[in-house]
């Protein structure tokens, strides 16, 4: 009797072959194109596909529009408090797992529900909404220009360690607390900490220091900026509510909208229409980002919400306890809304890219002010901008989460940087007597373990989904 031979573990059959026919939202087959395994996903199982995440954990992946939708807007069903989860409460769950920053609750409004939630994000968007949208920008402009200027001369440059990494995390620390001076020490500790070096560690410890020592300063020391506002807002969060706040925004806003930026460079850069219709005014810097947070959302997954009770979801029998995945770019190209994916979405912001309802993202609006703002001062700087390879050369890291863009090279024509930076206001507010100036603490070397090269995987690179 002849046998059938498994399929190798790089060839996308070996998931299907070796997982009683569930696929893997983990591994070669979704890291490769977890677009292309949408579809077909949805072509075997509708609205609602049951899958594997890591450690071949049983979910349910959402690709419906409407079902998306659905579990978003409806808490009493579906619930974001992750102690819900069955196979934890059961003991399914390794300890060492990385969902773990995922499925773990914490203090934040993002992992509760009803009352709870209510107090923690109205303190987050309450915060946020004081801020001056157009000073933002400024600050956004202020920020492009330097990065621009340290490439202009060159000719060439990588807009992704160039650019799309620097300028959000840049803004973001401002507008969090940070002076000016103490900025690239974040940025770099943070890119640090996503990209899982060997430092990681270090540098997620170097976050939480900093972001720790802010909040003891401005407690004593109150400012206009989001650190001081969280501390003194009515909702009276404690200390260790603030600072996890802090670092939800901060690296988040940070890497949606990293993301963002390379995601509509690259469609400026790669699509001849998509550059011409912005060339001739057909087009606004804004309409593109939003065909472009249809077409290619910063965030692809969100992990995850919770069955209440046995329900009924896109026609699949979902009990009480599984964990749901809310799949956003495949509701962005659900066949039931789009039809025609090449059509125009212009002026439609039905899109899932900031998911929906009592958990959506309250800082979109910055994450979008910050990406338009960066990339109108780059293409107007450096109009001849043209990609340096061809596009077929691209590549991406694939998680479980989002598609991150490795690189994005450029050419344009050398030009000098201006010899001075005009000064702007700065939107946040920050204090102009020394005495009130914040100054976290310094980073040190990173310990060193003998023969020991394992790639160190922070707990937020993790929360994202990357390791």
């Amino acid at each position: 009797m002849s046998t059938t031979p498994t399929p190798p573990p790089e060839c996308p059959a070996h998931a299907a072959a070796t997982t009683g026919g569930l696929h893997r939202l983990h591994g070669a087959e979704a890291q490769a194109d977890p677009l292309a395994l949408y579809e077909k996903l949805r072509a075997e199982h509708g609205p609602v596909a049951p899958v594997l995440v890591s450690g071949d954990l049983p979910a349910w992946l959402v690709l419906g529009h409407r079902e998306n939708l659905d579990v978003a807007r409806t808490s009493s069903r579906f619930a974001r408090d992750p102690r819900g989860w069955r196979d934890m409460r059961e003991g399914r769950v390794p300890a060492d797992t990385p969902l773990g920053p995922m499925v773990s609750w914490v203090p934040v409004c993002n992992f509760t529900d009803g009352p709870v939630h209510e107090r923690l994000r109205a303190a987050v968007v309450e915060s946020l909404e004081r801020f001056d949208k157009r000073g933002i920008r400024r600050y956004v402009t202020r920020f492009a220009n330097q990065l621009v200027d340290q490439i202009a001369g060159e000719g060439y440059a990588d807009l992704v360690p160039a650019f799309s990494d620097q300028l959000p995390m840049l803004v973001m620390t401002q507008l969090v607390g940070a002076p000016d001076e103490h900025g690239p020490l974040l940025v770099n500790a943070a890119r640090d900490m996503l990209q899982g070096t060997e430092t990681a560690l270090q540098s997620d410890r170097y976050v939480t220091a900093t972001l720790e020592a802010l909040v003891v300063e401005r407690k004593a020391r109150p400012v206009r900026d989001l650190a001081s506002w969280l501390i003194e807002h009515p909702a009276n969060l404690s200390d260790t509510e603030v600072l996890m706040h802090l670092r939800v925004v901060l690296i988040a806003a940070y890497e949606t909208t990293a993301n963002l930026i390379a995601n509509t460079l690259r469609t400026v850069l790669t699509d001849p229409r998509f550059r011409a219709s912005l060339s001739g005014g057909h087009m606004t810097l804004p309409d593109a980002l939003e065909q472009v947070l249809w077409d290619d959302p910063p965030i692809n997954t969100i992990i995850g919400r919770w069955a209440t009770g046995d329900t009924l979801l896109g026609g699949q029998q979902v009990k009480a306890g599984d964990m749901i995945l809310l799949g956003l770019a495949a509701g962005n190209a659900d066949p039931q809304i789009r039809p025609d994916p090449e059509a125009s979405v212009r002026g439609n912001r039905s899109h899932l890219a900031f998911s929906s309802g009592p958990h959506e993202c309250p800082g979109q609006d910055i994450g979008r002010a910050i990406a338009d703002t960066g990339i109108e001062v780059l293409l107007d700087r450096l109009p001849d901008l043209q990609l340096a390879v061809d596009a077929s050369e691209l590549q991406w890291r694939g998680t479980l989460m989002s598609r991150h863009l490795l690189s994005l090279p450029v050419r344009f024509a050398p030009r000098s940087a201006p010899n001075a930076e005009p000064q702007v206001e700065q939107p946040a507010g920050h204090p102009e007597h020394p005495e009130h100036v914040f100054v976290p603490p310094q980073p040190t070397a990173a310990p060193v373990v003998p023969g020991r090269r394992r790639r160190a995987v922070s707990w937020w690179r993790r929360l994202l989904g990357i390791g």
